[in-house]
């Protein structure tokens, strides 16, 4: 349990890529993200994580995660995600070096709140891909499986990929599966970015997050940049397992500068949206918005 903290709200936590983590023994609620000050130029600091019973006062910042002596990344710590398995604490995380791929790392710990250290060897990602983003889904037969982001800076059509993870969740099995890629949503506009060349087109893959409906229905919220900016929709595997194949929303499910969300199970039963809007540094915050869930997807409920 965490020592007495100063209490906080929402809107004095600079954050992006909230990750809400429900705790029922606790009756209490984590909320990680990418908590640097500035996520984009190195040094990177670690992760922060927040506790709350209420999801309106948080005790914190708790350092979740402090890089160890010799860790072989020191930038670009983004979108921590903390999945309960086999009675540990898995952190998935961003991380990257100079002249180093981006990739997930999985970290472990004994509680929600850390502190968390190295599991995995380096990337669970392949090393030769730029990658970003990954989440935990284990499948109906018990089986876990890392899905991520193969980077628009490397293929121009960002995509969603799924990796199986050995059961112990220290490496990589098999090859990894590409799932689609961004330009087959509708709602999908190119990325403005000085770095695409003059004849290209660019699509962003971002913060895929995976959840099975009641109906068993599975659907995968993910991100990228629609008419309005920053923006979250959903894609529906139409086999229900994470091979898919998958078809998207016409429509996106947060339309405007926001997105990177989850989906939180709430000490109540109710269904929690995260995201973090606007999309701009400093000033990224947590936006928490109830669902509603029908036999095939998710809406947001009125407020």
């Amino acid at each position: 349990m965490m020592e007495p903290m100063a209490h906080v709200t929402l809107a004095d936590i600079q954050i992006r890529d909230p990750y809400l983590l429900t705790v029922p023994d606790e009756g209490a609620y984590y909320l990680f993200g990418s908590t640097d000050a500035d996520i984009w130029r190195p040094p990177a600091t670690g992760f922060d994580c927040y506790r709350s019973t209420d999801l309106a006062s948080w005790e914190g910042p708790v350092p979740a995660f402090r890089p160890p002596v010799g860790f072989w990344s020191d930038r670009n710590f983004w979108a921590p995600e903390v999945h309960p398995y086999q009675g540990r604490w898995f952190m998935f995380a961003t991380f990257k070096a100079e002249g180093v791929c981006r990739g997930t790392q999985i970290l472990a710990a004994t509680r929600p709140e850390g502190p968390y250290e190295p599991w995995s060897d380096g990337p669970v990602t392949p090393r030769d891909w730029e990658c970003l983003d990954g989440t935990l889904h284990v499948d109906p037969d018990g089986d876990p499986w890392l899905v991520f982001c193969h980077e628009w800076e490397q293929v121009l059509d960002g995509e969603v990929v799924a990796q199986r993870l050995s059961r112990d969740l220290r490496e990589p099995v098999g090859e990894p599966r590409t799932l689609f890629a961004a330009s087959s949503a509708a709602w999908v506009r190119p990325l403005n970015h000085p770095r695409i060349p003059a004849d290209a087109k660019a699509y962003v893959t971002d913060g895929p997050f995976l959840h099975r409906l009641a109906s068993g229905a599975l659907i995968m919220l993910w991100s990228s940049f629609g008419d309005q900016g920053y923006a979250m929709g959903i894609a529906r595997s139409t086999s229900g397992h994470v091979t898919g194949p998958w078809v998207q929303e016409a429509e996106p499910l947060w339309g405007a500068d926001g997105g990177h969300g989850m989906i939180a199970r709430l000490l109540d039963g109710e269904l929690l949206l995260t995201l973090h809007q606007p999309n701009d540094t400093p000033n990224e915050r947590t936006v928490l918005r109830r669902l509603v869930e029908t036999d095939e997807t998710v809406t947001l409920a009125e407020r």
